[in-house]
C-alpha cells in the first residue's frame, strides 16, 4: 500500500459487491482464527452478502466511507444513526457499526486515515456521541478506539454463528 495514492469517498448502491467481499475477507482475516469454520461461514453469509450490503447502502440511516486506491477498495466504514444502546447515554448518537483496514496496512495509518474521517462524518450529521461495539478479546482493537478516545460504558452480546460473545460497547462525545 505504500506509495499509492489513497482516496476517501461515500459509498454508493453499486459497491455493494466490493464491499461485501472486501468486509468478509477483513472480518475473516481478523476473526477467522479465533472462531470456529461453521460459526465463520454461518455469520459471513448472513452479514457480508451482497444483498445485505445492497440494503445498507441504500438505507439513509447509513453512511458508508470507503477507501481506496488504484486496485480497489483498502478500508471503509459504516455509520448508522437511530437509536443507541441502553448504556449509551450522550447526546444524538451514531454507532460506528464497522471500521475495517485491509490487513495488510495494520500500521500504515489507514485506519487513522478512516477513523478521522469517520468522526468528522460522525459530527458533519449532528451527532454528539459516537459508539461502538468491539469483541473483548480484540485488544488490538480496543486500545487503537481508547488512542481516539473512546472509553467503555458497557457490554453486549454478539452472536456469530451459533456462538454468543461478549462485546464492549465503548462511546466518544463529539
Amino acid at each position: 500500500m505504500s506509495g499509492k495514492t489513497i482516496r476517501l469517498r461515500k459509498g454508493a448502491p453499486g459497491d455493494a459487491e466490493r464491499l461485501a467481499r472486501f468486509g468478509a475477507a477483513a472480518f475473516e482475516a481478523a476473526f477467522g482464527p479465533d472462531n470456529t469454520p461453521e460459526d465463520m461461514a454461518s455469520y459471513l453469509e448472513e452479514a457480508f452478502s451482497q444483498a445485505t450490503f445492497a440494503a445498507q447502502l441504500g438505507d439513509p440511516a447509513s453512511t458508508f466511507l470507503i477507501l481506496e486506491d488504484g486496485h480497489g477498495i483498502v478500508g471503509y466504514s459504516m455509520l448508522r444513526s437511530g437509536d443507541a444502546l441502553p448504556a449509551v447515554d450522550g447526546a444524538d448518537p451514531i454507532e460506528l457499526a464497522r471500521i475495517y483496514a485491509d490487513p495488510r496496512a495494520i500500521g500504515t495509518g489507514l485506519g487513522a486515515r478512516l477513523m478521522s474521517a469517520s468522526l468528522e462524518e460522525a459530527a458533519a450529521q449532528g451527532a454528539q456521541t459516537i459508539w461502538l461495539g468491539v469483541w473483548e478479546r480484540n485488544t488490538r482493537a480496543i486500545r487503537f478506539y481508547e488512542r481516539w478516545g473512546f472509553e467503555k460504558v458497557g457490554e453486549k452480546t454478539f452472536v456469530l454463528g451459533s456462538d454468543p460473545q461478549t462485546d464492549h460497547v465503548m462511546a466518544l462525545r463529539l
